[in-house]
């Protein structure tokens, strides 16, 4: 990434209360962007966005996506020069409960954000962030490729192949290489399992881990056979700064779909994930298997990214295992009240610097 890129360039982030809007913001901050966020309060307490004082270096604006009047009125009254769309409905089992506010938020919220830029002369570059689970899932055990067709059993990934369909006609429609009027790219981009400090989301393995960890309580796991690509959240926001900076300095030749997922070693069953941390953990942590009848979940999910790495020039720098030691660090800090600004800070600098060990 380039190190003087950011500076003094504005930001908008939809979604920055959430797990990754919150990395991200700070993560921008850092780099000296000024950076406006629009987003629904955190809808967890507690919440990263909170813990780490996240608002402190940022214009926040507390906003529904699906208000599109709202959300133009935003857009035009900051005039961000690059756009992150990371606002969602983010889990599969809260989709089957709520299916029509899944659809309305990541289609509908998608659509609204497309139509913004669309109305807005000052953006240059826009990542559109959607999931792996976009896919149709096959249950195979190679990766999926960008060109592979979208899908999704349940709606929460129907609904983020639905946004990858929209952001694509978009793009055809009224952002194409036609179009010499002004100078605008679009990409969409696609990662695994994110984890790392501060989520706090319902029917999420970490958080779900770590809370019956720090409550002394047996860890209860759904699918311990289904495979994913787990990631530390630094790596996918890596090749998303990078995007953007292509985006903005090569245009259209970066507007299309990106996936950005771990090693193939990184791939791993939930299980396995379990087990780890409970010896990482030590202190009497345990787990049992939820017998009761869950809802559909993919068993085997890979991001193949060759794409990223040959044509960005982005890998991943966390394995695995680095990845859980990272996020533990945060839980362990925050539940002895000690300062996980700092440490979120400190996490950046290191991943930055390369000083990974």
């Amino acid at each position: 990434m380039n190190k003087i890129f950011w500076k003094g360039k504005k930001v908008l982030i939809t979604g920055h209360t959430g797990f990754k809007g919150s990395w991200l913001s700070l993560w921008l901050q850092s780099k000296g962007a000024l950076v406006t966020g629009y987003a629904l309060p955190p809808h967890t307490v507690p919440n990263l966005f909170d813990a780490a004082q996240i608002a402190d270096g940022m214009i926040s604006i507390i906003g529904d996506i699906r208000n599109l009047d709202f959300l133009q009125s935003v857009v035009a009254e900051h005039r961000p020069e690059i756009i992150y769309h990371m606002a969602a409905q983010a889990l599969v089992r809260h989709s089957y409960s709520y299916p029509v506010e899944t659809y309305s938020t990541n289609v509908m919220g998608t659509l609204n954000v497309l139509e913004a830029i669309r109305h807005t002369d000052s953006v240059r570059a826009a990542v559109i962030i959607t999931s792996d689970k976009c896919y149709e899932n096959k249950e195979w055990v190679w990766g999926y490729r960008e060109n592979d067709p979208m899908g999704g059993h349940d709606p929460y990934s129907s609904s983020k192949g639905c946004a990858e369909l929209i952001v694509s006609a978009y793009r055809n429609s009224f952002f194409s290489s036609d179009d010499t009027s002004r100078s605008l790219a679009v990409a969409s981009t696609r990662a695994g399992n994110v984890i790392g400090g501060g989520d706090w989301s319902k029917d999420r393995l970490i958080p779900d881990i770590m809370n019956a960890f720090i409550e002394k309580r047996s860890v209860v796991i759904r699918n311990p056979n289904a495979i994913r690509p787990w990631q530390h959240v630094l790596d996918p926001l890596s090749g998303y700064l990078l995007l953007a900076e292509k985006l903005w300095t090569e245009g259209r030749k970066f507007s299309q779909a990106w996936n950005f997922g771990p090693d193939e070693n990184d791939m791993i069953s939930v299980l396995k994930i379990t087990e780890f941390l409970s010896h990482l953990w030590g202190d009497g942590a345990r787990w049992e298997f939820d017998s009761s009848r869950n809802p559909h979940e993919a068993h085997c999910l890979r991001l193949d990214c060759s794409k990223a790495r040959n044509i960005l020039g982005w890998s991943p720098k966390l394995n695995v295992q680095k990845a859980l030691e990272w996020t533990m660090e945060f839980y362990r800090k925050y539940h002895r009240e000690e300062d996980v600004l700092q440490l979120l800070k400190n996490q950046i600098t290191r991943y930055e610097l390369d000083q990974i060990e």
